[in-house]
């Protein structure tokens, strides 16, 4: 079976262009998710980062291993706010 690339068939997602601006669909689509809080250059965050690749390709290859099914495993996305203004001081 032919590997399935991700990248190219979500390119409206994580490559648009920058031409124009574009409303885009997203459909509903599964991830895995650590959620958490504090500063992202913490050991927590570290070990939680560390924790999601091996997960991410046990899936992969458990797929491909079922019924054959290959695909890149994507790359890493993070959300990161604050609540309070000004410099982050890492206890917020």
């Amino acid at each position: 079976m032919e590997k399935i690339d991700l990248k190219k068939e979500l390119k409206a997602f994580y490559n648009p262009t920058a031409k124009e601006v574009t409303l885009i669909d997203v459909p509903k689509m599964n991830f895995i998710m650590i959620d958490g809080r504090g500063a992202p250059e913490s050991p927590q965050f570290a070990q939680s980062i560390e924790a999601l690749y091996p997960i991410a390709y046990g899936i992969k290859f458990d797929k491909k291993k079922t019924d054959g099914t290959d695909y890149g495993v994507m790359p890493l996305e993070g959300l990161f706010w604050r609540r309070h203004e000004g410099v982050y001081a890492g206890n917020h």
